[in-house]
C-alpha cells in the first residue's frame, strides 16, 4: 500500500471513530433523557442502538487489522492503529451500559413509579462530559486537555459514593421498595463505570501524543 494511500486511510481511521463518538454521545444523552422522564418508551427504543455500536466497532477494527496487514507501520502509525483498537472498544462498552440501563428501566416492574437519584444524574452528566471530551482530546492530540478530562473521574466517584448512601436511605425508610432501589444502584454503578471507561480513553490521547500509557483510573499508581 502506498504511502500516501496508506495516511488516508488513517484518516479515515479516525473520522469512524468520530462518527462512532458521536453516535455514543447520542446514546448517552438518550439514556439520561430516559432516568430524568422516566420514559420506559423511549428506553425501548434507545436499547437496540447498540447493535449499531457494535457493527461500527467491528467495522474499525477489521480496518485496522488491514491497515497492519498491507504496509509496514511506523511507531507513530503504530500507536495511532493500538490507541484506536482500545478507544472503541471502552466506547461499545459506555454503550453497553446504556443499554444495560435503558434494559432495567424497560423491564424492571414499577421502577417508573421512583425517581432517581439527583446524584446518580449528576454522575451522568460528568460522565458524558468526560466521554466527549475525552474523545475530542484524542482527535485534536492534545494530552493536556486529555488529563484535564481524567481529574473529573474524582468527582464521579464522589458523587458515586453519595448516590449509594442516598439509595441505602431511601431502603431504610421505604423497605416495599428495596428490589427497584436495589436496580439502581446497578444503575449507578453503570454510570460510574463509564467515567472509569471515559478515563481509559483519555489515557490513550496521552498515548498517541506522547507514547507514554499513564494509567489514570488510580491516581495512586505512577505512570508507566
Amino acid at each position: 500500500m502506498p504511502r500516501t494511500l496508506f495516511d488516508q486511510e488513517l484518516e479515515r481511521l479516525g473520522r469512524d471513530l468520530s462518527a462512532m463518538g458521536r453516535l455514543v454521545d447520542k446514546i448517552m444523552q438518550g439514556t439520561i433523557k430516559c432516568l430524568k422522564t422516566m420514559d420506559i418508551g423511549l428506553a425501548r427504543t434507545i436499547f437496540p442502538r447498540d447493535a449499531e455500536i457494535n457493527s461500527m466497532e467491528k467495522n474499525i477494527e477489521q480496518n485496522c487489522m488491514n491497515l497492519l496487514a498491507l504496509q509496514q507501520p511506523l511507531a507513530g502509525d503504530l500507536r495511532i492503529i493500538t490507541s484506536t483498537l482500545k478507544i472503541i472498544t471502552d466506547m461499545e462498552r459506555i454503550s453497553d451500559q446504556c443499554a444495560d440501563i435503558c434494559e432495567i428501566l424497560s423491564t424492571v416492574p414499577r421502577i417508573a413509579s421512583l425517581t432517581p437519584s439527583s446524584q446518580m444524574l449528576k454522575m451522568f452528566e460528568k460522565a458524558r462530559e468526560m466521554t466527549a471530551g475525552a474523545l475530542d482530546a484524542y482527535i485534536r492530540r492534545d494530552a493536556e486537555a486529555a488529563r484535564a478530562v481524567c481529574l473529573a473521574d474524582d468527582e464521579i466517584d464522589s458523587l458515586f459514593s453519595s448516590a449509594v448512601l442516598e439509595l441505602c436511605g431511601r431502603i431504610g425508610s421505604h423497605p416495599s421498595a428495596v428490589p427497584e432501589n436495589v436496580d439502581f444502584m446497578f444503575i449507578a454503578k453503570y454510570i460510574e463505570r463509564m467515567g472509569d471507561h471515559a478515563t481509559n480513553i483519555a489515557e490513550w490521547a496521552i498515548f498517541v501524543q506522547t507514547g507514554v500509557h499513564p494509567n489514570l483510573n488510580d491516581t495512586a499508581a505512577p505512570e508507566e
